[in-house]
């Protein structure tokens, strides 16, 4: 499948999306406390999508990867969980957890996406580290965005910043393309060893619109899944963090289309 490329004028709709994104997000991050149940996340998103006019993107959608339909408008993934982890009633948010929300949405035909982790009250200085090199290794990959660069410099750039920090890239998941669709071409790998598995790099061109999103654990590169059929877990079941934007390649470089108030 080729890889869309989008002009000005439909990067500007992609962005209208993602800011809902961000606004949703931020609220849910604020919200969140111990006591509070993964649903009551997922129900609150749904109410501040609708009183912005947007659509959940993930809610009944079923992505390229599975065969069945994403129950829920958001994925809450706690500690040792990665990412699409299901909200459930009767999951309770606890002091201490790291809390990934990844959240998508549509607006006027063109979506938007993004993920944060959060940390609930305080975590240990492990977990700290770890969304801090998550979110550096995301930093770093938006740098490399520039037209004639590779989607395999994105990847290099996830991974020496693990690597730096000691921490794991966690094989078979990744970014994606973004625009019309929420899950478009290419993929961008989260560990080298997919990348070389795909078997194809792509250049990355002017107009090319991508969700990066570098997902690291503590303890393994290895993934496992919980038993919900969506949440996907560390194989070890260490903790892990996830930290995603959106970002238009353009002449002048990289825009960030999900961009955050406090950074």
């Amino acid at each position: 499948m080729a890889v869309e490329l989008y002009s000005f004028k439909e990067i500007e709709k992609i962005k209208k999306a993602c800011q809902v994104v961000v606004e949703v997000l931020d609220a849910l991050s604020r919200a969140i406390k111990p006591g509070m149940s993964t649903y009551e996340l997922d129900i609150m998103a749904r109410e501040e999508a609708k009183k912005r006019g947007a659509k959940p993107a993930f809610l009944n959608y079923k992505p390229p990867f599975s065969k069945e339909s994403f129950p829920a408008s958001l994925c809450v993934s706690i500690n040792e969980a990665v990412v699409h982890g299901l909200p459930k009633k009767e999951q309770i948010i606890q002091e201490g957890d790291i809390v990934s929300l990844d959240f998508g949405a549509y607006v006027d035909g063109y979506a938007g996406d993004s993920a944060i982790t959060v940390a609930v009250g305080k975590v240990s200085k492990e977990k700290e580290m770890l969304m801090k090199a998550t979110k550096e290794a995301l930093e770093e990959a938006v740098k490399v965005c520039m037209p004639g660069n590779w989607v395999s410099d994105i990847v290099d750039a996830i991974y020496r910043v693990a690597k730096k920090y000691g921490v794991y890239p966690l094989k078979n998941l990744g970014g994606h393309g973004i625009g019309r669709k929420v899950h478009e071409e290419p993929f961008i790998p989260n560990h080298p060893t997919n990348l070389a598995q795909e078997k194809r790099d792509y250049k990355l061109r002017q107009g090319m619109v991508l969700a990066i999103e570098p997902m690291l654990s503590l303890g393994t590169e290895e993934i496992a899944h919980d038993g919900d059929r969506w949440t996907v877990i560390t194989a070890d079941r260490s903790p892990a963090a996830h930290y995603e934007y959106v970002v238009a390649i353009t002449k002048q470089g990289p825009i960030i289309l999900t961009e955050y108030k406090d950074g």
